[in-house]
């Protein structure tokens, strides 16, 4: 059998380990240390636009933790894109608040802006104004967040961005993750870079920053002996899990342009096969990280369906996976209000992430170029 090609998997730099022998040799192997400052203020600098960044132990409880801070408890609503990964919506639950999931619109796949505003409009109406709403940028594509943000101030609601796959992507020049109210991003195996598993809160002032260590580290009040006024989490990044993030943050650059590559590889590819169409940036205000390159296949143009290529692959060892399937139909929250059309749905049913790792090598794009041909 031809070795595997993976989805996405970890692409170490090779500095990792010098931040986590420094760790070992000083004992540094709590969840604090030079690692976690060094990482956070690394993230800040990537960042670009004045913000605090807490690192944390997973996008997961970042989100967790920014629903907190948006004051969300149970009883209450939060909306949500439906097009994205469990993880964007369970935190609401972990509230006791209700998602009210939201379609997607054609060009980024993201949340739409149109159905977004018919949603706070019938949620308001229905006595039930939305605390939060949670936008995602997909595969890191950037959402449209001029209309997005224009919307919520209207409605005076925070915007928490999901940009756990959209590290080192931007709109109209600015990073993802630092629009909204507080950002997201993650660290997991799969993601554009990686600390084994982890991920960070990003805010907009030192007193959020603070806060949210403060309620990752179990809420524990200043006093010599254990008190606590507020429910606390483990939620704090490590100084060992952090070091592999520094060392990480050295080739970040290099990573980004390496996936971008990869999405140009696949656009040349498909260039002359009419019925496939590649996620890609619609303008220059779009400029995403590709961290998943993605396409929709067009049945009745091609003659070939997403699971025809998904096991084409699968036969030659190669990963791919169908799109996220919506949050609204998911059986754990078919009970949730939604709004939109049958976009997500669409994608979902015509959609395929393809190998996107970067560190693929040439001899493995030419394999995944032969199944496609072969198919097409």
């Amino acid at each position: 059998m031809n070795s595997k090609i993976w989805l996405s998997s970890p692409h170490m730099g090779g500095g990792e380990l010098k931040y986590i022998h420094e760790a070992f040799d000083a004992n540094w192997v709590a969840p604090l240390g030079p690692n976690v400052d060094g990482f956070e203020q690394d993230l800040e600098k990537f960042l670009n636009d004045d913000v605090k960044v807490a690192a944390l132990s997973a996008g997961t409880a970042a989100l967790h933790l920014a629903l907190v801070e948006c004051g969300v408890v149970y009883g209450d609503e939060v909306i949500c894109q439906s097009m994205t990964f469990s993880a964007s919506a369970n935190p609401i639950a972990y509230q006791g608040a209700q998602p009210v999931f939201v379609d997607s619109e054609k060009d980024t796949w993201n949340i739409c802006p149109e159905a977004l505003q018919k949603a706070i409009e019938d949620r308001i109406s229905k006595g039930k104004k939305p605390k939060a709403i949670i936008v995602v940028h997909l595969y890191g594509m950037p959402a449209k967040m001029d209309e997005i943000l224009s919307i919520a101030a209207k409605y005076d609601i925070p915007v928490i961005e999901d940009a756990a796959e959209a590290l080192g992507s931007k709109y109209k020049g600015k990073a993802c993750g630092t629009f909204g109210h507080f950002g997201i991003l993650s660290f997991n195996g799969n993601k554009i870079i990686t600390t084994s598993g982890g991920g960070a809160l990003v805010c907009h002032s030192l007193e959020d920053k603070n806060k949210t260590v403060f309620l990752s580290t179990q809420a524990r009040d200043n006093a010599p002996h254990y008190q606590h006024s507020h429910i606390g989490y483990n939620y704090r990044m490590s100084n060992i899990t952090a070091g592999i993030g520094r060392g990480q943050m050295e080739v970040l650059k290099d990573r980004v342009e390496a996936r971008r590559n990869v999405h140009d590889f696949y656009v040349e590819l498909f260039r002359d096969i009419d019925g496939v169409e590649v996620l890609s940036e619609t303008s220059s205000d779009f400029y995403s990280n590709h961290w998943l390159s993605a396409i929709i296949i067009d049945e009745k143009k091609t003659g070939k369906t997403r699971e025809d290529l998904r096991l084409a692959f699968l036969e030659d060892n190669i990963e791919s996976r169908p799109l996220w399937k919506p949050m609204h139909m998911q059986p754990v929250f078919a009970d949730a209000p939604y709004y939109g059309d049958k976009v997500a749905e669409y994608l979902f049913e015509n959609g395929l992430c393809l190998p996107s790792g970067s560190n693929l090598k040439e001899e493995e794009l030419e394999r995944i170029s032969k199944i496609i041909k072969k198919i097409f």
